[in-house]
């Protein structure tokens, strides 16, 4: 079994408890300001206020995260974010907590590694979280891969969702069109182009694949034959099997004797990935 990154090394391994402290203490929630590195911009209204409600009753069981702040007696959120919100929500005066040291640097891949473990973190927010490793603290994409447990061709992927022009970045972030509708866009030569496209696929209401064949159509691509369901239903499976493995986008067509696969990449470091997963290098 592969060993887990991010997390999965323990969060002693990230940032050990505070000298000051040990053990779970109770802060007052007045205490505890919000992580200003916390790439989540978002917090579903219902759920908060299920946990709210589950807090009320039966109280905080797992302590949040905080590292001390610049000022005694201040702390800021390393990780529980929601947990914190549904406390105050709830009108607890204080909540369980673990102190511990974290710089800038572990404040945002820690808070980054949660959300992402736990699905929490739209595309958008972890591009932006991903862009933060990059530009604050000059993180390689291979770098940010290790900490958060993926592969580096997705974390490239993900941060070229940052190129689209602002509608889109503003669909993506209100949920208007996926990740998936995005990437397909992304293959379109200039923002112009991308806009008209998305308006497009706003207006009719096009699912991924199909805004995939659209762009297609827009390069000057041939529309592909509807081949056998049997066979469709296949070739589609080993498509998004490849998809997964390489992370990126593939496509697989056949022929009646053969075929043709292609395999997508926008960036050198991408290819470098693409070549390294194909060659088990």
């Amino acid at each position: 079994m592969p060993t887990k990154r991010g997390l999965g090394r323990g969060l002693d391994a990230l940032i050990p408890i505070s000298e000051a402290t040990s053990g779970v203490t109770h802060l007052p929630i007045s205490a505890i300001r919000r992580n200003p590195r916390q790439p989540r911009t978002r917090i579903n209204a219902n759920e908060l206020e299920e946990l709210a409600s589950s807090i009320r009753e039966h109280g905080v069981i797992q302590p949040l995260i905080v590292a001390q702040a610049g000022l005694p007696g201040q702390y800021l959120l390393v990780a529980g974010e929601r947990r914190l919100e549904a406390s105050r929500l709830a009108g607890l005066p204080t909540v369980p907590a673990i102190v511990r040291e974290a710089t800038d640097q572990q404040l945002l891949e820690l808070a980054l590694v949660e959300n992402i473990q736990r699905a929490d973190l739209g595309p958008l927010e972890t591009a932006l979280a991903y862009k933060h490793l990059v530009d604050d603290f000059g993180l390689a994409h291979e770098e940010i891969a290790q900490k958060v447990g993926k592969k580096r061709v997705t974390v490239t992927n993900t941060l070229r969702l940052l190129k689209l022009p602002q509608p889109l970045l503003d669909a993506l972030a209100k949920d208007e069109i996926t990740e998936g509708h995005a990437r397909a866009l992304l293959a379109l030569p200039n923002a112009q182009a991308q806009t008209a496209a998305f308006n497009t696929v706003i207006r009719k209401g096009l699912t991924v694949r199909q805004t995939e064949e659209y762009v297609r159509r827009l390069q000057g691509q041939r529309e592909t034959r509807p081949a056998r369901p049997a066979k469709q239903a296949e070739t589609e499976a080993i498509a998004t099997r490849m998809r997964e493995a390489l992370g990126t986008k593939v496509t697989l067509k056949r022929r009646r004797k053969g075929g043709t696969i292609v395999i997508h990449f926008y960036s050198d470091e991408e290819l470098n990935a693409i070549t390294e997963a194909i060659l088990g290098e």
